[in-house]
């Protein structure tokens, strides 16, 4: 049994700031018994305002919040999953939309850039155009950690099914898809597709998420969810219409027997077939 942390957060227009909030609750996440630390989708920077967004865009040498993670890590004796920062690219084009995973030496063992970019136009009004300013990754990521070993994804990505059929091919006891969801997608489709994807793998989501109005003045759905691989909603956070809005952590134990229990009654992994096209 090992014990995780979700990071429900507010992110602003400041790294600094933001950066502050996750050191800390990694604090407070290694002080209530956590081996390792989610947080949200853009835990270091959630600006809508790109030409605003482009004096704090970094490469990862120069990334304060990715700095003071590691920094973080290395004195709490923590592992960090930042589920993603806006990260500047090598060659001065397109940023990357990039998680890091970080141990408890302050090392990082793996990154993931976000496959599926939120292009959408909502009955709202609002408009979304992340490839806009956004490179998609093309790499299925995973990774060993003290909860076992770890898928990653990241917001969009949750509604394509043919990534969590590689992560669960790869035999992930844990799949993380943090988020920064906006309220007319969250409210209508964020557990069903969580709850969907915990199924799929027989596996545990670990989905930290942004909640509430920011800076820039979007409003995110917030509900950040931990469920075992039947399915089951272990933990929700809330959402900016209750008591979710703003900072909260949250703490979920991880099952290892749980996952081979559930995929012992239900093999569907093992049963999987590949459908000729």
């Amino acid at each position: 049994m090992a014990r995780a942390a979700l990071l429900q957060m507010t992110t602003g227009i400041d790294p600094q700031a933001n950066a502050a909030v996750i050191v800390a609750a990694m604090a407070e996440a290694r002080a209530g018994g956590a081996a390792m630390l989610f947080t949200p989708e853009m835990s270091g920077l959630l600006d809508r305002n790109r030409e605003r967004a482009r004096d704090s865009i970094r490469d990862e040498t120069d990334d304060v919040v990715l700095a003071a993670a590691r920094d973080a890590a290395r004195r709490e004796g923590i592992w960090v999953h930042l589920g993603s920062l806006a990260i500047a690219g090598s060659d001065g084009g397109k940023w990357a939309n990039r998680a890091f995973v970080i141990d408890d030496k302050g090392e990082i063992r793996a990154r993931y850039d976000k496959m599926h970019m939120f292009d959408v136009d909502l009955s709202t009004g609002e408009t979304w155009r992340e490839s806009n300013a956004y490179a998609a990754g093309d790499e299925v990521v995973t990774v060993e950690t003290p909860l076992g070993r770890l898928g990653l994804a990241i917001c969009y990505d949750v509604r394509f099914p043919a990534l969590f059929e590689a992560l669960g091919r790869a035999g992930c006891d844990i799949v993380a898809i943090p988020a920064a969801f906006t309220v007319p997608t969250g409210k209508a489709h964020w557990h069903l597709l969580q709850r969907a994807r915990a199924v799929e793998a027989s596996a545990y989501v670990l989905s930290a998420a942004q909640a509430g109005r920011h800076e820039d003045g979007r409003e995110t759905y917030g509900h950040s969810l931990a469920i075992d691989p039947w399915g089951e909603v272990l933990l929700d956070l809330g959402g900016a219409d209750g008591a979710g809005a703003g900072t909260s952590l949250g703490f979920v134990d991880i099952d290892a027997d749980r996952i081979a229990s559930v995929r012992a009654q239900l093999p569907s992994l093992a049963n999987r077939r590949t459908i000729a096209k």
